[in-house]
């Protein structure tokens, strides 16, 4: 018990010490085994939150589920998106260039910005822009002990509209012996994980806690792309016959290095014409991107992959998000259960940039007077702040028995946000220190609830009817420097889904029908007063038919997602002079997706998954700036594939085991070419590519009770150079179109070591 409490001492006052976030504003501030199949103590262990949004076997919906031993493989100190890489339709990018720091997903060719996330079944996407910021999640994957993952729809769940996949991210495991781990990672771009895990196991058959500390570092294949993430989980529960309680807090601390714009094309291809007319040419965004002291040799000199327009020295992101989750199970009956959940999530911090040669004007200031004249410009450093917090409740009530699950579930949250921003130095001087240049404030308020039911029909087949009720309101007090406009909205959704699967033995069929709407999200309200964006709504039909037996399994399944009002980004400048996203009448997204894997001998197997679709807008007007004669161009396109939407997505990985010790893997992964914009247009496109990675597994037998293993993965054996995601800019210039493309390249051969050590 003494090996167990040290290191419970140590991670509690390392975690006090995580909780202080310097600042000059406001107090910012196992892993269950797959294999674990304890005798039942005769407590309750059933986490009543997970089942109440989770889809189940017999549910008729698209899922994937990952246990702990597929997520403890996978996490070598990479963020969350590459641990699902090898999942159907699933593509991934990292800012950095390496899959530490800033990282995205898309499912389905859906971003992030439509993909709900829940942990623990409370919800984790931003409730402004409804993205998803895995970066404040630092080795979130070493306190989870499983994930689904519903693509489509799905069934309902709490926070933001699923619109295109789900994800559910497990940690309130019950670990009923004591255990210590450490888990170390060293890699290329001097990446570094280090990991401390503990926990009491049952105490007086009661209580359990569980600790962890992190911490990753990285210097980023990306220049200057460097991250340093701190993380902490603490949950400490009391469990009996017929109640259970839990309280968990998820802390993450990140400054990362930003290199969020990418890398022009011209630079990245070695046209140094181009370049140089880029460099040259003040007159729009291009040119201005290129206008900061020193960086015509960085521009010139950088190597082209690694390229980082950023180098003022602090040019950092720096966040903490703390997250404080209270959990009642309990057992009424033996077919009847309940679940609530209180939460606040607490965000702060900001981002800071170096601006040259910003207007006074922009701020709302007038320059400083020398004799006759005015400067109207200065060199500056600024901050852009936010501070918010996040907090409700969610409920479930679910009754089980003979043939029938119900559920009665739902939640309500409140969101206060706070945006500001700072002027933290200016060369030119007339501006006061720390002068506050906005301030907008925001509050969201989002309520919902929904009714499961799925029936046992006969002996094969299964009906589900799922109906959900979710309003919003939105206040939104100005944006950036202009504090006059206040927006209010409200939206009342109802979003109802049906399906019926068929059950036989290893055979599964299903079909349903899902609806799902989306408000706009914060920017997109910045359209002004007059050009107000409408919620994007879509209709999802999953047909699927599955086997499953010891040796193998197969899957297929076809989707047909038809969207309406799906808000896009066309380059049309609004009547405020900002380029948002507008709504689009039709749109689809028509695919199958197969999967399929075979273990024939003990020491070998193989899976794979292959998604072909189609994405499609069905009209689309693009709007490009006129630098010649003013104003704007505009272009009408039917029926062009939708941007950063992959028509073909495939992964595969064979596994051999020559020794019961060994595991050798050799995961591949191909994404085929996909557009920037809606254009279709060729000048605007990223090509396919194929990844191929090796991993070692080496899991030695030793003496005691612990467990020592050694993972070596080896990313992009072939060195590929490829992109994994991009934007694009147009405008007329000297009577010809010019397109400028901004790239993510991601890095070459690498690799990544890892020693894991379990008491």
């Amino acid at each position: 018990m003494k090996s167990v409490l040290i290191p419970l001492a140590f991670m509690f006052l390392a975690l006090q010490a995580l909780c202080q976030f310097p600042s000059n504003k406001d107090s910012l501030n196992k892993q269950v085994n797959d294999s674990i199949r304890i005798k039942n103590p005769g407590l309750f262990l059933d986490p009543v939150e997970i089942t109440a949004i989770r889809a189940n076997d017999k549910s008729p919906f698209t899922k994937v589920n990952l246990g702990v031993a597929q997520i403890a493989k996978l996490n070598n100190g990479q963020d969350l998106p590459y641990i699902l890489d090898q999942t159907p339709s699933v593509v991934v990018n990292s800012d950095a260039g390496n899959g530490i720091g800033y990282t995205g997903i898309s499912i389905r060719g859906t971003d992030a910005s439509r993909i709900n996330m829940t942990l623990n079944g409370i919800p984790y996407n931003d409730a402004e822009s409804q993205s998803i910021y895995f970066v404040d999640l630092p080795d979130f994957a070493s306190s989870t002990n499983s994930i689904q993952i519903q693509r489509g729809v799905g069934t309902s769940s709490n926070g933001a509209g699923a619109f295109g996949a789900s994800m559910n991210f497990s940690t309130n495991a019950f670990l009923p012996n004591p255990y210590v781990e450490f888990n170390n990672s060293f890699g290329s771009f001097n990446s570094w994980k280090n990991t401390l895990k503990a926990g009491t196991g049952l105490i007086d058959g009661h209580f359990t806690v569980d600790m962890r500390l992190s911490r990753i570092s990285s210097d980023g294949f990306i220049d200057r792309a460097t991250s340093d993430l701190k993380s902490a989980y603490f949950s400490a529960a009391y469990i009996s016959k017929k109640t259970s309680l839990r309280f968990n807090i998820i802390m993450g601390s990140e400054k990362t290095y930003q290199a969020w714009n990418g890398v022009p094309a011209a630079k990245l291809y070695g046209d140094s014409a181009v370049l140089e007319q880029e460099y040259l040419d003040n007159s729009g965004y291009p040119g201005a991107l290129y206008n900061s002291p020193g960086d015509s040799a960085n521009l010139f000199n950088s190597k082209r992959r690694t390229y980082n327009y950023f180098t003022y020295s602090n040019q950092t992101d720096n966040y903490i998000q703390n997250h404080y989750q209270l959990f009642f199970n309990q057992e009424i009956s033996s077919s009847l259960h309940a679940n609530l959940a209180a939460f606040l999530t607490r965000g702060y911090g900001y981002y800071e940039e170096y601006i040259y040669q910003g207007f006074y004007s922009d701020y709302g200031i007038t320059g400083p007077v020398y004799g006759n004249d005015t400067i109207t410009s200065t060199n500056l450093i600024r901050q852009r702040w936010l501070s918010n917090y996040f907090y409700g409740g969610i409920y479930s009530l679910q009754y089980q028995k003979k043939n029938t699950d119900l559920v009665l579930g739902g939640g309500w949250t409140e969101y206060d946000g706070q945006h500001y921003g700072n002027i933290i130095w200016a060369q030119e001087g007339g501006i006061q220190p720390d002068y506050e240049y906005y301030n907008n404030p925001a509050k969201k308020t989002d309520f919902n609830v929904y009714m499961k039911w799925q029936e046992q029909l006969g002996k094969w087949f299964t009906s589900f009817v799922d109906l959900q009720y979710r309003h919003v309101y939105y206040r939104i007090n100005g944006f950036d420097n202009t504090d006059s406009d206040t927006i209010i909205n409200n939206y009342n959704f109802f979003n109802p889904k049906a399906g019926l699967s068929y059950n036989r033995g290893p055979l599964q069929a299903y079909f349903s029908f899902a609806r799902a709407t989306h408000e706009p999200n914060h920017d997109d309200f910045q359209t002004g007063l007059n050009q107000q964006p409408v919620p994007e709504t879509v209709n999802d039909f999953e047909l699927g038919l599955n086997k499953k037996t010891v040796v193998y399994n197969w899957g297929i399944t076809a989707y047909y997602m038809l969207y309406k009002n799906q808000l896009v980004l066309t380059g049309k400048i609004n009547d405020v002079g900002e380029y948002t996203r507008t709504n689009t009448p039709q749109s689809w997204r028509l695919g199958v997706e197969l999967q399929g894997g075979i273990k024939p001998v003990s020491w070998f197997q193989a899976s794979g998954n292959l998604t072909l679709s189609q994405n499609k807008i069905s009209d689309y007007t693009a709007y490009v700036d006129d630098y010649d004669n003013g104003g704007q161009v505009s272009t009408t396109y039917k029926k062009t594939d939708i941007a950063l939407s992959p028509n073909i997505i495939a992964a595969a990985t064979i596994s051999f085991y020559p020794v019961s010790a060994l595991e050798i893997s050799l995961p591949a992964k191909f994404v085929g070419s996909e557009y920037l914009d809606n254009s279709e247009s060729e000048q605007k496109k990223i090509s396919d590519y194929y990844l191929q990675q090796v991993r070692i597994i080496y899991t030695p037998k030793i003496r005691t009770t612990g467990e020592v293993n050694f993972i070596f993965y080896l990313n992009n054996v072939f060195n590929k150079k490829y992109e994994a995601t991009g934007y694009t800019y147009g405008y007329y210039s000297g009577g010809a179109l010019v397109n400028e493309n901004f790239l993510f390249p991601q890095a070459g051969t690498n690799f990544i070591f890892s020693v894991n050590i379990k008491i």
